[in-house]
């Protein structure tokens, strides 16, 4: 067993109460919370949080982690520039082999955001999914199904093959976009979800131009056109979902679905700010994922914390808007449950242990006025001490513990490029 003493705990249990509770983990699980008993019985560890904070890890609810190669090659344009004449044609030159290592870098960012799992659609699935096994990482992959998908079948068998196929991976189906599937392949999605009671995501009115021409296309918005088609019968949710009528909201807020807000993707593609702040009001459910490192360009909870706030603040003229606590619950409870990762959203017994350490000694964190508007308004990396995933410590006082070392992923990213770029 391993045991949390002499430090704060954020539980995020339906409440942001700190307490000063022990917690301790065996296994992969919590399997105590609360006061120091008389005696204590054998740990293999025992950690001091020295009054750091102990909490849940961090959701990242939507993220394309293989993309770490473009990260920083293609800024500062236009959207469809830069998806058209920079993204599609370099990653029509990506390889299994590639996926495997743009991922653990990818993952050894996560990790020192204090990041414990990632919702991701990508390319080459399976060798994603070895690269997650191997450093001890959770994600749940889903694909993204469109018009260039050869074969639905392929499509199940991946399904079928990787939805139980480690304690550490799960798999949700998905959609891209509809801008990049037809009726008809958006009909054999619907096919699929509806054969298995999946919940079904999709990239969501991202931008105006998106919705407009998905109006044009059909009459309808993209969630209107979802919806008509049955694929929320079971729930699932949308990435981005910046552009949403009133109607939309409506058919959200029906089928329990969750929007997932990417507020440093879509200032930097200026793509427009989600009105997070009228979705609370409708009851809608939140999460937070960074999307990309092409788009973002990092991988950084803290930053799309900070900026879900602020920027509700601005469009709300409002500074009472979008207030921290709520903006932590989507980090952490939110993305959990988006995920459907229910055993990973807050610490209790019986839980899985995918806990952080935020370093309260340093100056960012002074004074104490009140520790959970600290973390989203002035936290960042430097606070994250200690990252553990399924009862593992994965990232620990700057150092990495995911089976490989880090100079060997930067050296295999960074040739990867060079072959993808010049090759």
């Amino acid at each position: 067993m391993i045991r949390f003493y002499n430090g704060k705990v954020l539980k995020m249990d339906g409440s942001l109460d700190i307490t000063n509770e022990e917690v301790w983990v065996k296994g992969s699980e919590i399997c105590y919370v609360g006061s120091t008993p008389d005696e204590l019985p054998e740990f293999e560890r025992e950690i001091d949080l020295k009054g750091d904070l102990l909490m849940p890890g961090f959701k990242n609810a939507h993220t394309h982690s293989g993309m770490t190669f473009l990260r920083s090659y293609a800024d500062d344009l236009p959207l469809n520039e830069w998806l058209f004449n920079k993204v599609f044609p370099l990653e029509d030159k990506l390889t299994p082999d590639y996926i495997y290592w743009l991922t653990k870098l990818a993952i050894m960012e996560y990790l020192t955001s204090g990041i414990t799992a990632s919702f991701d659609m990508y390319f080459f699935r399976r060798m994603y999914a070895k690269a997650n096994i191997e450093c001890g990482f959770r994600t749940v992959i889903c694909p993204g199904i469109n018009d260039f998908t050869a074969d639905m079948q392929d499509v199940e068998d991946e399904y079928l093959e990787l939805k139980n196929y480690h304690p550490l991976i799960s798999y949700k189906l998905a959609c891209h976009a509809e801008y990049t599937t037809k009726l008809d392949r958006l009909k054999e999605i619907r096919d699929l979800l509806h054969k298995y009671k999946e919940p079904f995501f999709v990239h969501n009115s991202e931008t105006l131009s998106e919705v407009q021409g998905c109006i044009e296309r059909h009459g309808k918005t993209p969630t209107e056109l979802f919806e008509d088609l049955g694929m929320y019968e079971y729930g699932g949710g949308g990435f981005h979902c910046v552009y949403m009528s009133d109607n939309d909201l409506d058919i959200f807020k029906k089928h329990g679905l969750w929007a997932v807000t990417n507020p440093g993707s879509n200032c930097k593609l200026a793509s427009g700010i989600a009105p997070i702040t009228k979705y609370l009001d409708k009851g809608i459910n939140i999460a937070i994922g960074t999307d990309g490192p092409a788009s973002n360009n990092a991988l950084d909870m803290f930053r799309e914390m900070y900026l879900v706030s602020v920027l509700q603040k601005i469009l709300n003229n409002d500074a009472a808007s979008c207030d921290a606590g709520k903006v932590l619950e989507m980090a952490t409870v939110g993305g959990a449950r988006a995920m459907g990762l229910d055993n990973c959203d807050s610490i209790a017994v019986g839980k899985q242990a995918d806990l952080i350490i935020i370093d309260l000694s340093r100056p960012n964190m002074h004074p104490l006025n009140n520790i959970t508007k600290n973390i989203v308004y002035s936290g960042s990396k430097e606070n994250v001490r200690m990252t553990m995933v399924a009862g593992k410590v994965l990232y620990e006082k700057g150092e990495f513990f995911i089976g490989v070392e880090p100079h060997i992923v930067y050296e295999n990213s960074n040739r990867i490029v060079r072959e993808i770029v010049e090759g």
